[in-house]
């Protein structure tokens, strides 16, 4: 299993992280966004979707390069994925 810290450090030359404070992955089992290979994600992105920082989520996940995990609503595949393509991939709402 990967060491991980949740919610993430926040150092001194990173940008404010204060969205973590309205997260609603804060209030649920951290272990459901860190899914065993082959593991669902269902309900983890059930969660991001009713988050109202999801967008911050995912843009934190992005510029830090988030291996593991389901960041903003997408799982490690899916923000390759989205950093790979043009404008015209959409992430499911």
């Amino acid at each position: 299993m990967t060491p991980r810290i949740w919610p993430p450090r926040q150092y001194d030359d990173e940008p404010n992280l204060n969205w973590q404070d309205f997260a609603l992955c804060a209030e649920t089992d951290p272990e459901a966004f860190f899914p065993e290979t082959g593991g669902s994600t269902e309900e983890p992105k059930r969660v991001c979707r009713a988050c109202e920082v999801r967008t911050q989520c995912l843009e934190y996940a992005l510029e830090h390069g988030e291996r593991f995990g389901i960041w903003g609503g997408l799982s490690e595949r899916e923000r390759r994925r989205l950093a790979g393509q043009d404008e015209n991939y959409e992430v499911a709402a």
